[in-house]
């Protein structure tokens, strides 16, 4: 890994998806002068932290990998978390990245010098770095978001996050209590209700449901892939575009909706036959506001015997039952806590200081934003990945990340070839963009639901991009300059 040197001048804060494919592309410029800063002792980002049972990309293998470093033998059609962890490792191998990265090395602080055009990073470590330019690939969903629920601390069993999976903890033959039921849990509840004596999930509010249609790949198919690379590619693309055509759903488009809401509901009739679970399984909310989940086990996991669904609000937590508004004592050993991420505090707990010290916490109090998720104003040569607004319902985020690399590459290019200082967004830019982006949010099927991780707390989309994918690529395929002031 990377040595004690940190005066490199180019600094990436993360090692997942985002500072892996940043870092490839300053490799395949030349460009070796750079550190990224990895807070873990592993590489990995959010395919590191959650090691649940059954966790797995609910993107098609295929398009959840790099288009330069395209794997052509995943085991499923969608790829399982140790696969996806294995490929991040195998990238960071291949192109020679190891020597760049620090482990444990987690950024406190950066403040813009605008008198030496330098940013000064402070480590936890109380180490200081003075790269020229800054950027962050921390990504969205990498804070465990904890739930307020009274008398939490007393419960006397195991309990945890779902991304802080206890490795040590076994549930066999216990009693577990699932809080929440979004994307971690159905992926996790029909692999430990096999082996718990008891399993009870409390949903707070039904989800929309695709099957996942989810097979193995035959040595065969795995083959044909590896001798002709370019069966991969068009296969790739084709998964691409057929999810990219799901986009209209997002925009209010009734005929779309009405055929996504066919699909859920003959796959729900297809594996419960009770009508009264499947009432309680449909959602009161437009398909798509939320996140549209997928699974092939997770409704044939609720008609076991030994798992119960609640819908009743949970009261308190007692010393070893959750107990909910009417009174009822539902006991259990171990208590899961499946409450998603603090997708709208982005960076945090960074603290991230501009010109003339402008804080970037100060700037997002109403909501954070970004000019395509990229740059704000005020913060010269600094750069986001999967930053605010570039979130997606429909297609695979590795996408907008090399369309992001793209746009940076492009930035570091122009301030390294024009021997600029640095480069500055324009207030006026970053400002008619966000008007643009609010106003085509409220068109979306996110602007008619209530709330979701996609808003903050005042009703604010802060985490979706408002159009399709190849519209995100042809704004982001070349930086324009002229947004941005020139220094130097």
């Amino acid at each position: 890994m990377a040595d004690s040197s940190t005066n490199s001048e180019i600094a990436i804060i993360g090692s997942g998806f985002s500072g892996l494919c940043l870092a490839i592309h300053l490799k395949k410029a030349g460009l070796s002068d750079f550190v990224i800063h990895e807070k873990s002792d592993r590489i990995g980002g959010t395919w590191r932290d959650n090691i649940y049972p059954g966790a797995a990309c609910d993107s098609p293998s295929f398009a959840y990998c790099f288009s330069f470093e395209q794997k052509t033998d995943w085991s499923r059609k969608w790829s399982p978390q140790p696969e996806i962890l294995q490929y991040i490792e195998h990238c960071a191998e291949k192109y020679d990245l190891l020597p760049h990265i620090r482990l444990n090395s987690e950024v406190e602080s950066a403040r813009f010098d605008a008198e030496s055009g330098r940013w000064r990073l402070r480590l936890q470590s109380g180490e200081e770095s003075h790269p020229k330019i800054l950027v962050s690939g921390v990504g969205q969903l990498n804070r465990p978001l904890m739930p307020k629920i009274a008398g939490l601390e007393r419960f006397q069993g195991d309990a945890f996050h779902s991304a802080q999976w206890k490795r040590d903890c076994d549930l066999r033959g216990k009693r577990v209590a699932v809080v929440g039921n979004a994307a971690s849990a159905i992926q996790f509840v029909p692999e430990i209700a096999k082996q718990v004596e008891h399993l009870t999930i409390f949903q707070r509010s039904a989800n929309w449901m695709l099957p996942k249609f989810d097979r193995t790949y035959g040595e065969r198919e795995k083959r044909l892939y590896r001798r002709f690379p370019l069966i991969a590619k068009v296969y790739r693309w084709w998964l691409w575009l057929n999810f990219e055509a799901r986009f209209p759903l997002f925009l209010r488009n009734a005929f779309a909706a009405k055929r996504a809401q066919r699909v859920c509901d003959e796959a729900m009739r297809g594996a419960i036959s009770d009508p009264a679970l499947r009432k309680t399984l449909t959602p009161s909310y437009p398909i798509g506001g939320k996140r549209i989940l997928i699974s092939d086990d997770y409704y044939p996991a609720l008609t076991r015997e030994n798992v119960d669904l609640v819908t009743e609000a949970i009261d308190h937590v007692s010393e070893d039952a959750v107990v909910t508004q009417d009174g009822e004592h539902h006991r259990a050993d171990t208590l899961i806590l499946a409450t998603g991420f603090d997708s709208t505090s982005f960076l945090v707990p960074m603290t991230i200081e501009g010109v003339d010290g402008r804080s970037l916490q100060d700037d997002w109090k109403e909501g954070a934003k970004a000019y395509y998720g990229i740059s704000c104003a005020g913060f010269p040569n600094f750069f986001m990945m999967y930053g605010p607004n570039t979130n997606l319902g429909h297609n695979s985020i590795i996408f907008m990340i090399e369309c992001q690399t793209t746009y940076i590459m492009d930035c570091i290019r122009a301030i390294r070839e024009r021997g600029l200082e640095y480069i500055d967004l324009r207030r006026e830019v970053m400002d008619a963009y966000n008007e643009m982006l609010d106003a085509e949010l409220e068109k979306t099927v996110w602007a008619q639901t209530g709330k979701t991780w996609y808003k903050n707390e005042a009703g604010k989309i802060t985490n979706n991009w408002s159009g399709s994918t190849a519209r995100y690529w042809w704004h982001t395929r070349k930086a324009d300059l002229s947004d941005y002031r020139i220094v130097g």
